[in-house]
Protein backbone atom coordinates (compact mmCIF):
# COMPACT_ATOMS: atom_id res chain seq x y z
CA UNK A 1 0.00 0.00 0.00
CA UNK A 2 2.23 2.96 -1.15
CA UNK A 3 -0.29 5.34 -1.13
CA UNK A 4 -2.31 6.81 2.07
CA UNK A 5 -5.54 9.13 1.82
CA UNK A 6 -6.73 9.76 5.11
CA UNK A 7 -10.31 10.97 5.33
CA UNK A 8 -11.17 10.57 9.22
CA UNK A 9 -10.42 13.78 9.94
CA UNK A 10 -13.57 14.15 12.07
CA UNK A 11 -11.70 11.08 15.06
CA UNK A 12 -8.43 12.60 14.73
CA UNK A 13 -6.46 15.00 12.78
CA UNK A 14 -2.31 14.69 11.86
CA UNK A 15 -0.94 17.71 14.96
CA UNK A 16 0.48 20.32 12.84
CA UNK A 17 4.39 20.49 12.62
CA UNK A 18 4.57 24.15 13.75
CA UNK A 19 2.43 22.44 16.97
CA UNK A 20 4.89 19.91 17.50
CA UNK A 21 7.98 22.56 17.33
CA UNK A 22 6.07 24.97 19.90
CA UNK A 23 5.48 21.54 22.42
CA UNK A 24 9.05 20.37 22.23
CA UNK A 25 10.56 22.75 24.55
CA UNK A 26 8.16 22.25 27.28
CA UNK A 27 9.21 18.38 27.58
CA UNK A 28 12.89 18.79 28.01
CA UNK A 29 14.11 22.64 28.13
CA UNK A 30 11.01 24.27 30.21
CA UNK A 31 9.70 21.53 32.08
CA UNK A 32 8.85 23.31 35.72
CA UNK A 33 6.06 22.93 37.29
CA UNK A 34 3.57 25.90 36.80
CA UNK A 35 2.56 25.85 40.20
CA UNK A 36 6.05 26.05 41.95
CA UNK A 37 7.23 29.82 42.89
CA UNK A 38 10.59 29.86 41.48
CA UNK A 39 11.34 31.36 38.11
CA UNK A 40 12.02 28.93 36.00
CA UNK A 41 8.55 27.62 36.62
CA UNK A 42 6.86 30.67 36.80
CA UNK A 43 7.84 30.92 32.86
CA UNK A 44 5.50 28.38 32.67
CA UNK A 45 2.98 29.55 34.40
CA UNK A 46 3.02 32.73 32.20
CA UNK A 47 2.71 30.49 29.01
CA UNK A 48 -0.22 28.71 30.15
CA UNK A 49 -1.80 32.04 30.55
CA UNK A 50 -0.84 33.26 26.96
CA UNK A 51 -2.38 30.26 25.46
CA UNK A 52 -5.64 30.68 27.88
CA UNK A 53 -5.59 34.13 26.20
CA UNK A 54 -5.84 32.73 22.50
CA UNK A 55 -8.03 30.66 23.17
CA UNK A 56 -10.33 33.09 25.02
CA UNK A 57 -9.83 35.53 22.28
CA UNK A 58 -11.21 32.97 19.74
CA UNK A 59 -14.37 32.24 21.24
CA UNK A 60 -15.33 36.01 22.56
CA UNK A 61 -14.73 34.81 26.05
CA UNK A 62 -13.01 36.56 29.36
CA UNK A 63 -9.37 34.33 29.99
CA UNK A 64 -10.49 33.56 33.29
CA UNK A 65 -13.50 31.27 31.72
CA UNK A 66 -11.05 29.26 30.08
CA UNK A 67 -10.60 25.60 32.10
CA UNK A 68 -8.13 23.70 30.96
CA UNK A 69 -9.28 19.13 30.48
CA UNK A 70 -7.76 16.51 29.43
CA UNK A 71 -10.29 16.46 26.19
CA UNK A 72 -13.60 16.63 25.15
CA UNK A 73 -14.94 13.70 27.25
CA UNK A 74 -13.39 15.36 30.50
CA UNK A 75 -15.53 18.73 29.50
CA UNK A 76 -18.59 16.97 28.48
CA UNK A 77 -18.94 15.09 31.94
CA UNK A 78 -17.70 17.65 33.80
CA UNK A 79 -20.30 20.56 32.31
CA UNK A 80 -23.24 18.40 32.87
CA UNK A 81 -22.03 16.27 36.80
CA UNK A 82 -21.46 18.79 38.06
CA UNK A 83 -24.31 20.98 37.24
CA UNK A 84 -26.37 18.39 38.15
CA UNK A 85 -24.67 18.34 41.22
CA UNK A 86 -24.76 22.38 41.78
CA UNK A 87 -28.12 22.93 40.37
CA UNK A 88 -30.52 19.69 42.08
CA UNK A 89 -31.83 22.32 44.46
CA UNK A 90 -33.21 24.49 41.78
CA UNK A 91 -34.28 21.21 39.70
CA UNK A 92 -33.49 17.62 38.60
CA UNK A 93 -34.17 17.62 35.07
CA UNK A 94 -32.06 17.83 31.77
CA UNK A 95 -32.42 18.43 27.96
CA UNK A 96 -30.10 16.99 25.21
CA UNK A 97 -30.63 14.96 21.98
CA UNK A 98 -30.31 11.65 21.00
CA UNK A 99 -27.34 12.15 18.55
CA UNK A 100 -25.49 13.41 21.23
CA UNK A 101 -21.32 11.88 21.61
CA UNK A 102 -21.71 9.03 23.89
CA UNK A 103 -19.57 11.50 26.31
CA UNK A 104 -22.57 13.42 26.88
CA UNK A 105 -25.60 10.15 26.54
CA UNK A 106 -23.62 8.12 28.56
CA UNK A 107 -23.08 11.04 31.51
CA UNK A 108 -27.03 11.99 31.39
CA UNK A 109 -28.35 7.99 32.06
CA UNK A 110 -25.63 8.24 34.62
CA UNK A 111 -27.15 10.86 36.45
CA UNK A 112 -30.96 9.30 35.69
CA UNK A 113 -29.24 6.52 38.17
CA UNK A 114 -29.10 9.16 40.36
CA UNK A 115 -32.47 10.70 40.46
CA UNK A 116 -32.25 13.31 37.90
CA UNK A 117 -34.71 13.42 34.56
CA UNK A 118 -32.86 13.21 30.90
CA UNK A 119 -34.98 13.93 28.18
CA UNK A 120 -33.82 13.73 24.75
CA UNK A 121 -34.88 15.64 21.84
CA UNK A 122 -35.97 13.97 18.87
CA UNK A 123 -34.07 15.25 15.49
CA UNK A 124 -35.52 16.01 11.79
CA UNK A 125 -34.42 13.49 8.66
CA UNK A 126 -30.96 16.10 8.51
CA UNK A 127 -30.61 15.80 11.94
CA UNK A 128 -31.39 19.17 13.13
CA UNK A 129 -33.08 19.84 16.67
CA UNK A 130 -36.44 21.81 16.56
CA UNK A 131 -36.43 24.91 18.55
CA UNK A 132 -39.43 24.84 19.08
CA UNK A 133 -39.27 21.04 20.67
CA UNK A 134 -36.32 22.83 23.05
CA UNK A 135 -38.68 25.14 24.44
CA UNK A 136 -41.36 23.13 24.80
CA UNK A 137 -39.48 20.11 27.03
CA UNK A 138 -38.84 22.98 29.89
CA UNK A 139 -40.26 22.11 32.87
CA UNK A 140 -40.22 24.59 36.11
CA UNK A 141 -37.12 22.78 37.34
CA UNK A 142 -35.13 22.06 34.10
CA UNK A 143 -31.60 23.55 34.78
CA UNK A 144 -28.81 22.59 31.71
CA UNK A 145 -29.66 22.35 28.24
CA UNK A 146 -27.44 20.51 26.31
CA UNK A 147 -26.55 20.52 22.48
CA UNK A 148 -24.09 19.75 20.63
CA UNK A 149 -22.98 22.54 18.26
CA UNK A 150 -22.14 20.32 14.83
CA UNK A 151 -22.59 16.17 14.83
CA UNK A 152 -19.92 14.12 14.92
CA UNK A 153 -20.98 11.75 12.13
CA UNK A 154 -23.27 13.50 9.91
CA UNK A 155 -21.92 17.20 10.42
CA UNK A 156 -25.33 18.59 10.97
CA UNK A 157 -24.64 22.06 12.60
CA UNK A 158 -27.28 23.05 14.85
CA UNK A 159 -29.43 26.08 15.31
CA UNK A 160 -27.52 27.28 18.57
CA UNK A 161 -28.14 30.86 18.56
CA UNK A 162 -31.93 29.88 18.61
CA UNK A 163 -31.60 27.58 21.42
CA UNK A 164 -29.25 30.16 23.81
CA UNK A 165 -31.73 32.34 23.39
CA UNK A 166 -34.53 29.89 24.67
CA UNK A 167 -32.43 28.54 27.68
CA UNK A 168 -31.87 32.49 28.66
CA UNK A 169 -35.55 33.45 28.62
CA UNK A 170 -36.19 30.77 30.82
CA UNK A 171 -33.19 30.46 33.44
CA UNK A 172 -31.78 27.23 32.04
CA UNK A 173 -28.09 27.08 31.32
CA UNK A 174 -26.75 26.18 28.00
CA UNK A 175 -23.47 23.95 27.38
CA UNK A 176 -22.57 22.97 23.55
CA UNK A 177 -20.48 20.04 22.84
CA UNK A 178 -18.59 21.73 20.21
CA UNK A 179 -15.52 19.27 19.55
CA UNK A 180 -16.11 18.88 15.95
CA UNK A 181 -16.92 22.68 15.57
CA UNK A 182 -14.26 24.67 17.07
CA UNK A 183 -11.64 25.43 14.92
CA UNK A 184 -13.75 24.75 11.78
CA UNK A 185 -16.58 27.46 12.41
CA UNK A 186 -16.69 30.63 14.10
CA UNK A 187 -18.36 30.83 17.52
CA UNK A 188 -18.67 33.24 19.43
CA UNK A 189 -20.18 32.78 23.30
CA UNK A 190 -22.14 35.81 23.93
CA UNK A 191 -23.50 36.24 20.32
CA UNK A 192 -24.88 32.75 20.84
CA UNK A 193 -25.56 32.54 24.77
CA UNK A 194 -23.12 29.83 24.97
CA UNK A 195 -23.18 29.22 29.12
CA UNK A 196 -20.51 26.40 28.72
CA UNK A 197 -18.54 25.09 25.69
CA UNK A 198 -16.54 22.26 25.27
CA UNK A 199 -13.07 21.57 22.93
CA UNK A 200 -10.66 19.03 21.81
CA UNK A 201 -7.46 19.71 20.58
CA UNK A 202 -6.92 16.63 18.12
CA UNK A 203 -9.95 17.81 15.95
CA UNK A 204 -7.83 21.19 14.94
CA UNK A 205 -4.22 19.67 13.84
CA UNK A 206 -3.20 19.94 18.13
CA UNK A 207 -2.34 16.93 20.20
CA UNK A 208 -4.28 14.30 22.25
CA UNK A 209 -5.42 14.36 25.90
CA UNK A 210 -5.66 18.09 26.07
CA UNK A 211 -8.99 20.16 25.56
CA UNK A 212 -10.77 22.81 27.66
CA UNK A 213 -14.25 23.40 28.88
CA UNK A 214 -15.46 27.24 28.75
CA UNK A 215 -17.42 28.26 31.54
CA UNK A 216 -18.97 31.41 32.07
CA UNK A 217 -18.45 33.60 35.08
CA UNK A 218 -20.85 33.09 37.10
CA UNK A 219 -22.16 29.36 36.46
CA UNK A 220 -21.58 28.74 39.50
CA UNK A 221 -20.40 24.55 38.89
CA UNK A 222 -17.50 23.15 41.46
CA UNK A 223 -15.01 20.80 40.28
CA UNK A 224 -14.77 17.44 39.02
CA UNK A 225 -11.49 16.35 39.51
CA UNK A 226 -10.49 17.07 42.98
CA UNK A 227 -7.14 17.61 44.01
CA UNK A 228 -4.65 20.69 44.49
CA UNK A 229 -5.50 24.07 43.55
CA UNK A 230 -5.08 24.12 39.71
CA UNK A 231 -6.95 25.84 37.34
CA UNK A 232 -8.38 28.58 39.53
CA UNK A 233 -9.31 25.50 41.97
CA UNK A 234 -12.21 23.74 39.64
CA UNK A 235 -9.70 21.31 37.98
CA UNK A 236 -7.08 19.55 39.95
CA UNK A 237 -3.55 18.20 38.18
CA UNK A 238 -0.28 19.34 37.76
CA UNK A 239 -1.22 21.14 33.71
CA UNK A 240 -0.05 19.72 30.71
CA UNK A 241 2.37 22.18 29.65
CA UNK A 242 3.67 20.66 26.72
CA UNK A 243 -0.87 19.87 25.74
CA UNK A 244 -1.59 22.87 26.82
CA UNK A 245 1.18 24.91 24.59
CA UNK A 246 0.09 22.23 21.57
CA UNK A 247 -3.98 23.93 22.16
CA UNK A 248 -3.38 27.08 22.35
CA UNK A 249 -1.06 27.15 19.01
CA UNK A 250 -3.18 24.77 16.75
CA UNK A 251 -6.03 27.53 18.28
CA UNK A 252 -4.27 30.18 16.73
CA UNK A 253 -3.32 28.33 13.46
CA UNK A 254 -7.13 27.45 13.22
CA UNK A 255 -8.12 30.78 13.77
CA UNK A 256 -5.75 32.08 11.33
CA UNK A 257 -6.27 29.80 8.45
CA UNK A 258 -10.56 29.12 9.26
CA UNK A 259 -11.73 31.25 6.41
CA UNK A 260 -9.17 30.13 3.88
CA UNK A 261 -9.66 26.57 4.79
CA UNK A 262 -13.36 26.21 5.11
CA UNK A 263 -14.12 27.66 1.62
CA UNK A 264 -11.62 24.83 0.33
CA UNK A 265 -12.87 22.38 1.98
CA UNK A 266 -16.50 22.96 1.32
CA UNK A 267 -15.65 23.07 -2.36
CA UNK A 268 -13.76 19.59 -1.85
CA UNK A 269 -16.61 18.61 -0.14
CA UNK A 270 -19.17 19.44 -2.37
CA UNK A 271 -17.62 18.40 -5.60
CA UNK A 272 -17.26 14.48 -3.41
CA UNK A 273 -21.22 14.57 -2.72
CA UNK A 274 -21.77 15.92 -6.13
CA UNK A 275 -19.75 12.55 -7.52
CA UNK A 276 -21.00 10.35 -4.87
CA UNK A 277 -25.15 10.90 -5.07
CA UNK A 278 -24.61 11.61 -9.29
CA UNK A 279 -22.14 8.30 -10.14
CA UNK A 280 -23.28 5.78 -6.96
CA UNK A 281 -26.75 4.18 -7.46
CA UNK A 282 -28.83 3.84 -4.39
CA UNK A 283 -27.00 5.83 -2.20
CA UNK A 284 -28.06 8.39 0.36
CA UNK A 285 -26.66 11.80 1.53
CA UNK A 286 -26.83 11.74 5.40
CA UNK A 287 -26.96 15.15 7.22
CA UNK A 288 -28.02 18.81 6.33
CA UNK A 289 -27.01 19.28 2.98
CA UNK A 290 -26.47 23.10 3.59
CA UNK A 291 -26.14 23.66 7.55
CA UNK A 292 -23.20 21.33 7.63
CA UNK A 293 -19.42 21.09 8.78
CA UNK A 294 -17.00 22.52 5.67
CA UNK A 295 -15.15 18.79 5.92
CA UNK A 296 -18.25 16.04 6.24
CA UNK A 297 -19.22 13.85 4.22
CA UNK A 298 -22.15 11.41 4.93
CA UNK A 299 -23.31 8.37 3.15
CA UNK A 300 -25.23 5.19 3.46
CA UNK A 301 -24.84 3.15 0.32
CA UNK A 302 -27.98 0.57 0.51
CA UNK A 303 -27.47 -3.49 0.23
CA UNK A 304 -23.76 -3.14 1.65
CA UNK A 305 -22.13 -3.35 5.33
CA UNK A 306 -20.30 -0.69 6.24
CA UNK A 307 -17.74 -2.56 8.04
CA UNK A 308 -16.86 -4.45 4.60
CA UNK A 309 -16.53 -0.97 2.64
CA UNK A 310 -13.65 0.49 5.42
CA UNK A 311 -11.83 -2.75 4.90
CA UNK A 312 -11.57 -2.39 1.45
CA UNK A 313 -11.00 0.84 0.81
CA UNK A 314 -8.01 0.54 3.98
CA UNK A 315 -6.73 -2.20 1.06
CA UNK A 316 -6.40 0.79 -1.25
CA UNK A 317 -5.02 3.09 1.28
CA UNK A 318 -8.32 5.54 2.22
CA UNK A 319 -8.77 5.67 6.10
CA UNK A 320 -12.80 6.57 6.90
CA UNK A 321 -15.27 5.61 9.22
CA UNK A 322 -18.35 3.85 9.34
CA UNK A 323 -19.87 6.40 12.10
CA UNK A 324 -17.95 7.49 14.86
CA UNK A 325 -14.50 6.58 15.93
CA UNK A 326 -15.84 6.51 19.95
CA UNK A 327 -17.68 3.46 18.86
CA UNK A 328 -16.46 1.71 15.59
CA UNK A 329 -15.36 -1.20 17.36
CA UNK A 330 -19.33 -1.51 17.59
CA UNK A 331 -21.76 -3.78 15.80
CA UNK A 332 -24.77 -1.75 16.45
CA UNK A 333 -25.61 0.64 14.05
CA UNK A 334 -25.30 3.85 14.64
CA UNK A 335 -27.54 5.63 17.16
CA UNK A 336 -27.15 9.26 15.27
CA UNK A 337 -28.33 7.21 11.88
CA UNK A 338 -30.78 5.48 13.57
CA UNK A 339 -32.03 9.54 15.43
CA UNK A 340 -32.83 10.43 11.33
CA UNK A 341 -35.16 8.00 10.60
CA UNK A 342 -32.78 5.29 8.80
CA UNK A 343 -33.97 1.43 8.75
CA UNK A 344 -30.77 -0.86 10.38
CA UNK A 345 -30.01 -2.23 6.85
CA UNK A 346 -29.95 1.31 5.23
CA UNK A 347 -27.65 2.57 8.45
CA UNK A 348 -25.33 -0.08 8.69
CA UNK A 349 -24.36 0.93 5.13
CA UNK A 350 -23.06 4.25 6.16
CA UNK A 351 -19.84 5.78 5.59
CA UNK A 352 -17.99 9.03 6.74
CA UNK A 353 -15.74 10.79 4.90
CA UNK A 354 -14.07 13.48 6.24
CA UNK A 355 -11.57 15.97 4.84
CA UNK A 356 -8.21 17.76 5.98
CA UNK A 357 -6.62 21.30 5.28
CA UNK A 358 -3.95 18.42 2.81
CA UNK A 359 -7.07 16.94 0.97
CA UNK A 360 -6.50 17.59 -2.88
CA UNK A 361 -9.20 16.91 -5.49
CA UNK A 362 -7.09 13.92 -7.38
CA UNK A 363 -7.56 12.27 -3.70
CA UNK A 364 -11.37 12.83 -3.83
CA UNK A 365 -11.52 11.49 -7.51
CA UNK A 366 -9.07 8.65 -6.86
CA UNK A 367 -11.49 7.58 -3.57
CA UNK A 368 -14.65 8.13 -5.63
CA UNK A 369 -13.73 6.01 -8.50
CA UNK A 370 -12.40 3.78 -5.69
CA UNK A 371 -15.96 3.67 -4.05
CA UNK A 372 -17.57 3.16 -7.39
CA UNK A 373 -15.48 -0.31 -7.38
CA UNK A 374 -15.88 -1.54 -4.30
CA UNK A 375 -19.98 -0.84 -4.04
CA UNK A 376 -20.62 -2.68 -7.13
CA UNK A 377 -18.02 -5.43 -5.87
CA UNK A 378 -19.71 -5.85 -2.79
CA UNK A 379 -23.15 -5.83 -3.94
CA UNK A 380 -22.72 -8.53 -6.23
CA UNK A 381 -22.30 -10.32 -3.38
CA UNK A 382 -25.42 -9.39 -1.74
CA UNK A 383 -28.20 -11.72 -1.56
CA UNK A 384 -30.45 -8.56 -0.82
CA UNK A 385 -29.02 -6.95 -3.52
CA UNK A 386 -29.87 -9.88 -6.28
CA UNK A 387 -33.06 -10.31 -4.55
CA UNK A 388 -33.62 -6.54 -5.11
CA UNK A 389 -32.78 -6.41 -9.03
CA UNK A 390 -34.72 -9.48 -9.81
CA UNK A 391 -38.00 -8.07 -8.53
CA UNK A 392 -37.48 -4.83 -10.01
CA UNK A 393 -36.81 -6.92 -13.70
CA UNK A 394 -40.01 -8.43 -13.63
Amino acid sequence: MDRLIYLDNAATTKTAPEVVEAMLPYFSENYGNPSSVYSFASKNKDAVTEQREIIARALGAKTNEIYFTAGGTESDNWALKATAEAYASKGKHIITTKIEHHAILHTGEYLEGRGFEVTYLDVDENGLVRPEEVEAAIHPDTILISVMFANNEIGTIEPIKEIGRIAHEHGVLFHTDAVQAFGQVPIDVDELGIDMLSASGHKLNGPKGIGFLYIRKGVKIRSFIHGGAQERKRRAGTENVPGIIGLGKAVERAVATMAERSAKEIELRDYLIGRVLEEIPYCRLNGDPVDRLPNNANFSFEFIEGESLLIMLDMKGICASSGSACTSGSLDPSHVLLAIGLPHEIAHGSLRLTLGEETTREDIDYVVDSLKEIVARLREMSPLYEDFVKKNSL
